[in-house]
């Protein structure tokens, strides 16, 4: 156990390296100062343990003594005992106290998901105010929602890290401003290529040669760990074939009764595995945009993917499918953004409306111009018949224009 613990703290000795500054990174540091819990959840691998390391590294610049930061990934099969009790985290803290002789301020404790009743020993250790701060990960949305977790009520913040946005790979490329990305513009057009087929998880970014092998290892370990194990999924077979079904129809429009009838099974089925492979954050359901809360119910729904390279690659179908992938890569750069995002399909479509701070923008998304689709991109944004902000169609690289009250610009200038 000692070896475990000085493995996962190697900042006792130095400062973590080679860790991309994450755009999110600010807004958490501003909140330092606070008592309450930071959670930070999200999929699997966009990582949250290098934004704590990140956070870490702050904490050490900032004249925060490195030993009093104790820091506990609970996927390592060290803490396999640790995890079927949290009154057992007590031992790793006592532990690290001894190893260090210094007290613990700063608690970090990642994949906290997978520690039996761990919201009553974090309720515990903030009430006594035993630390200044406890920050804690999880892989699934529903990491609050449980029966314990209302002990934690008006005790935390939380934040969402996915995978790297398109600004975030252009500076990890060292593109930082305008001038660099005019005139990088080739090489910036193939990141665009590269986000749409293998998408912005940050390992995958980096290596150059087995990018669809690492993708499906995540896609996999997502399948497995954060839905089938953590739901108690007794029928493997059916739910992988129909997480498999649900991704490969991806962008289009569906109905629950429509999905069960297309692969035998049931409209409760349908529901119960979409809200599991949600809560893994593998994909999002987005609702009609509409003032009345029960047509939003009623209406057909749509699934986007959060990662590019998990909608791309799972399927070989989708390999020549620009305009989905380029529609996906568009919803998830709105969602790094922080938008709430629907969509729009009644006696016409429009592929998103994105809301954020009372602004609403209507996106369509159109790969590439030309005569034969011009009139239908535009002329959706043009029939819209309630207010927004901005209307907004995004192109793969098409030169920007304005076309009424209508701004045509391309995915790398809108998203840069």
């Amino acid at each position: 156990m000692e070896n475990a613990i000085l493995k996962h703290n190697t900042h006792w000795q130095k400062r973590y390296s080679n860790l991309l500054k994450r755009n999110i990174l600010d807004s958490i540091i501003e909140k330092l100062y606070l008592r309450q819990i930071e959670v930070i959840k999200g999929i699997r691998r966009s990582g949250k343990t290098s934004l704590f390391k990140l956070i870490i590294n702050h904490l050490i610049d900032s004249n925060v003594d490195a030993k009093s930061i104790l820091y506990i990934n609970f996927d390592d099969p060290y803490f396999t005992e640790i995890c079927s009790d949290s009154k057992n985290i007590y031992r790793l803290l006592e532990l690290s106290e001894k190893i260090t002789e210094t007290k613990v301020d700063y608690l970090f404790l990642d994949e906290i998901q997978n520690v039996k009743d761990w919201e009553k020993f974090v309720k515990v250790i903030y009430d006594n105010e035993s630390v200044k701060k406890i920050f804690i990960t999880g892989s699934n949305a529903s990491l609050l929602d449980g029966e314990y977790a209302i002990l934690l009520s008006g005790r935390y913040l939380q934040d969402e890290v996915m995978p790297l946005s398109f600004s975030e790979v252009l500076k990890y490329f060292d593109i930082t401003n305008k001038l660099k990305l005019l005139e990088n513009k080739a090489k910036v057009l193939k990141i665009v290529e590269d986000l749409m087929q293998y998408g912005g998880f940050y390992e995958v970014v980096k290596e150059p040669k087995f990018k669809r092998e690492i993708l499906i290892n995540y896609y996999e370990t997502i399948i497995l760990k954060d839905c089938i194990a953590q739901h108690n999924i007794r029928d493997i077979k059916g739910f992988k074939e129909i997480a498999y079904f649900i991704i490969s129809n991806a962008t289009n429009l569906y109905s629950y009764n429509s999905l069960a009838r297309a692969i035998n099974s049931n409209d409760n089925t349908i529901k119960q595995y979409l809200q599991i492979l949600e809560d893994s954050y593998l994909l999002k359901e987005l609702q009609q945009y509409s003032y009345k809360l029960k047509e939003q119910i009623k209406s057909k729904k749509k699934i986007y993917i959060n990662d590019n390279g998990l909608l791309a690659q799972i399927s070989f179908s989708f390999s020549k499918n620009f305009g989905k992938l380029f529609e996906n890569l568009v919803y998830t750069e709105l969602r790094k953004q922080n938008y709430e995002i629907y969509f729009y399909n009644k006696d016409y479509e429009c592929d998103f409306i994105a809301v954020k701070n009372q602004e609403i923008i209507a996106v369509q998304v159109c790969y590439q111009l030309n005569k034969q689709n011009m009139e239908r991109e535009v002329g959706a944004l043009r029939k819209l018949k309630f207010n927004v902000d901005k209307k907004i169609l995004i192109t793969f690289n098409d030169e920007s224009q304005k076309i009424d009250d209508i701004e045509i610009i391309p995915f790398w200038d809108y998203f840069f």
